[in-house]
């Protein structure tokens, strides 16, 4: 399909779930622009609306059905609007979305995203919807066009699948096996966005500290993460999520060792309980956990550790939750992503016996975000006095226009909201600020600015703004809405979090 910019179709694409969806949603949008398609002005409704889904939150396909419907007034009005479904929720139902909803014209899976621009032009000339789903991967993803939503931030995707068979998730019957990167290929694309501005990368993968099996070197994350060191003008680098059971010591020394590396570690627990672990297919115990934290912190005792962790598994009892307390207490994580169980369909978990009552499950749930809230507010009170050298973000604070801050994250990736001062920094550069205030999810500056330090991030954000890098400064607090997507409680606990 050929079109001009001025009669070019809008599209939106609505993400949901876990960083590797996010990801998938940047190469979507690039496919779609590649293709001739434009993004959708707000307020407006879309010519094309792709739907990036989960299976793993609860209700999800209720979620997406109750959207569906929502739009469907939208395109009885509008004869050239498109519908499509992606994702987790796409390859797990396949063509019982068209037989629920079949005012969507597209379902396409987790194997063959680029194959979207072609399944919509099929669908627009045949009339009827395409459902097309592969049983294995085609392309990986990150060979495919990009819409990168920051200048100044980027996910890197090293790996694809899972090799686990965690009782409570369906992820890997709906990814695959685990599928790796060449170094080389992530090192040039990470070099790439290097030299378009970006600054910070994390590299992302199901389980990303088992990146090498496939071509069989055991050590090939630290190697990685060490190579990343060597690249000129890469000032931070992230990883998500490793798996407890295949974290090794040269990771630890490589984190330690390698500068640009940031001293950070999101390492899903799941539960401190051993009995819990095991029926959770969880291939580690709460002691090896507690021996890969100690080790951290000796090696960087400034690190930051969060973590996921799920309440109310079949079978768990007062004292299994107990043990869960207690490997809380000794990780004084950060930070940490709390979800009660919920049946999924289609994991070993959803038959099981001895499913938990949900009064039960709730009330655990609250004894957990109770002490793990005093555990993060205790460990950002350390945080009071320090100096930070902080990205600053675009969007991060929900109450910067009211308060006249702007936000971003330190090293460790601790949300710091400061004060702007005379000189108002742009999204991308970097601010050192002294922190005066700690609460439970972040920390506050509101002395002056100790330095601004303008980037090549901040120049790169400032020509996407539509204005020349050397005109104006200023940023319109509140304003900005499009920026590094970061973890939240939906994302970092979904199928990235094994």
């Amino acid at each position: 399909m050929t079109v001009t910019q001025e009669g070019a179709r809008t599209y939106e694409v609505r993400t949901y779930g876990c960083q590797m969806n996010v990801h998938d949603s940047e190469r979507l949008s690039g496919l779609l622009e590649n293709a001739g398609y434009v993004p959708v002005p707000d307020g407006e409704t879309a010519d094309v609306v792709v739907f990036n889904t989960c299976a793993v939150r609860e209700n999800a396909d209720n979620r997406l059905y109750g959207n569906l419907g929502h739009l469907r007034p939208a395109k009885t009005r509008n004869p050239r609007m498109q519908i499509a479904v992606g994702g987790c929720l796409a390859q797990k139902d396949q063509g019982e979305i068209v037989r629920k909803a079949p005012w969507v014209d597209v379902v396409f899976g987790t194997h063959n995203i680029g194959s979207l621009p072609v399944l919509l032009e099929r669908a627009r000339v045949a009339g009827e919807a395409q459902v097309e789903l592969k049983e294995s991967l085609e392309v990986f993803p990150s060979t495919l066009p990009t819409r990168r939503e920051s200048p100044y931030a980027a996910w890197v995707a090293i790996s694809v699948g899972c090799n686990n068979t965690c009782t409570f998730c369906i992820v890997p019957s709906l990814r695959g096996k685990e599928k790796d990167r060449r170094p080389g290929d992530v090192l040039a694309e990470v070099s790439t966005l290097v030299g378009q501005g970006v600054l910070e990368v994390t590299l992302l993968g199901q389980n990303v500290n088992t990146y090498g099996v496939e071509f069989g070197d055991r050590l090939a994350f630290g190697k990685l993460l060490r190579a990343c060191g060597d690249i000129e003008g890469l000032e931070r680098v992230r990883f998500t999520s490793p798996h407890p059971a295949a974290f090794t010591d040269d990771v630890i020394a490589a984190m330690a060792e390698t500068p640009n590396v940031m001293h950070q570690l999101h390492m899903p627990l799941q539960s401190g309980s051993d009995r819990v672990l095991r029926a959770m297919r969880r291939s580690y115990r709460a002691e090896r956990y507690l021996g890969i934290i100690e080790r951290v912190r000796a090696a960087m005792p400034d690190a930051a550790i969060s973590t996921d962790i799920i309440v109310g598994f079949p079978g768990e009892t007062e004292d299994d939750f107990q043990q869960t307390l207690e490997v809380v207490r000794r990780s004084r994580f950060a930070n940490a992503f709390t979800f009660q169980y919920s049946i999924r369909p289609g994991t070993p978990a959803a038959t099981m016996d001895d499913q938990v009552p949900k009064e039960v499950v709730q009330e655990r749930y609250e004894r957990l975000v109770a002490l793990q809230e005093e555990s993060s507010w205790e460990e950002n009170k350390k945080q009071v006095g320090r100096t930070l050298e902080v990205l600053v973000a675009e969007g991060e604070g929900r109450k910067d226009e009211t308060t006249r801050r702007l936000s971003g994250r330190a090293p460790d990736n601790r949300l710091v909201h400061f004060a702007a001062g005379d000189e108002t920094p742009r999204p991308g550069d970097m601010v050192t600020v002294e922190v005066t205030y700690a609460a439970p999810h972040h920390l506050v500056a509101d002395g002056p600015l100790l330095g601004v330090r303008r980037t090549r991030a901040g120049d790169a954000w400032q020509v996407r703004q539509g204005r020349p890098a050397g005109q104006g400064s200023g940023v319109p607090l509140g304003m900005p809405t499009i920026g590094r997507p970061q973890p939240s409680a939906a994302a970092t606990g979904g199928c990235s979090a094994h």
